[in-house]
């Protein structure tokens, strides 16, 4: 763990789980508390699969963005929700095609915001990469920011990786996700996955989530999904599992998430 500021360490409470260490843990990483373990356990032991949906939620963000720098030329990022650095993060994939790359990473977790503090003392791409703390229901706060970082006249792809399942409300994370990809220009991208309800096991790993002491999580259906992207063409092969969206190699592994990428025309 990261050298930690001493105001953001005074809000790291430590005793109560949050999202983005529990999801850490479940990827076998090391900035989690006990809590976080025990609520991350607990949800283990009626779906074991959480640990798959986790691994392979990293492994389609890193085929999302290298699709995204590689083949649509995209340079300007906005990671919504990022949590803490495990396995490549979007920077990473990013510039390792193309080093101009600007990521701005968005998160009010405070251990988030500690690792970040780090990230932008001591990586060599500091100068490409700005976070935002803030919060995805403040999505003016999010693009003033980002606009002092990113050139709003080029394309930018937004992500919401695994986040929009803690608002309970579809028309509140429709009118967020609108509000983002609405104000980027022709030809930038909408990213978005979520968990879905399309197993009993992991309707019933959400409510032992919620019993434990975390963040409601709220499962939704893929058509529910589908709906973030109207107005958007999406990028063959559609809305799909996550582990079957361009996947390197046949991957016999099934998870309880959908995601897909959209261009805006």
């Amino acid at each position: 763990m990261p050298e930690q500021d001493p105001e953001l360490a005074a809000k790291l409470q430590v005793d109560v789980p949050h999202a983005a260490r529990m999801w850490n843990y479940w990827m076998d990483g090391k900035d989690n508390f006990q809590a976080d373990r025990d609520a991350g356990d607990a949800v283990v032991g009626v779906y074991p699969e959480i640990a798959i949906m986790a691994r392979q939620s990293r492994r389609f963000l890193i085929r999302v963005v290298r699709y995204l720098a590689a083949e649509a030329g995209i340079r300007q990022f906005i990671d919504v929700g990022t949590g803490l650095p495990t396995m490549q993060n979007t920077h990473e994939v990013a510039q390792q095609v193309a080093p101009e790359s600007k990521i701005v990473y968005v998160d009010n977790d405070p251990l988030v915001l500690v690792h970040a503090h780090a990230l932008l003392t001591t990586s060599e791409s500091r100068g490409n990469i700005t976070y935002v703390d803030a919060d995805y229901h403040d999505p003016e706060q999010i693009l003033t920011e980002a606009r002092a970082a990113l050139d709003f006249q080029q394309p930018i792809a937004v992500l919401f990786m695994g986040v929009m399942g803690y608002e309970p409300d579809l028309a509140v994370v429709r009118s967020i996700v609108g509000r983002m990809i609405g104000s980027a220009p022709t030809g930038s991208y909408l990213v978005l996955w979520d968990g879905t309800d399309t197993s009993p096991e992991v309707v019933q790993g959400a409510e032992t989530l919620a019993e434990s002491g975390g963040v409601p999580y709220i499962l939704r259906s893929p058509a529910e999904l589908a709906e973030c992207f109207e107005g958007l063409e999406q990028v063959e092969p559609g809305l799909v599992p996550i582990t079957q969206w361009r996947p390197d190699e046949a991957d016999a592994e099934r998870t309880d998430a959908y995601g897909a990428v959209a261009r805006k025309p």
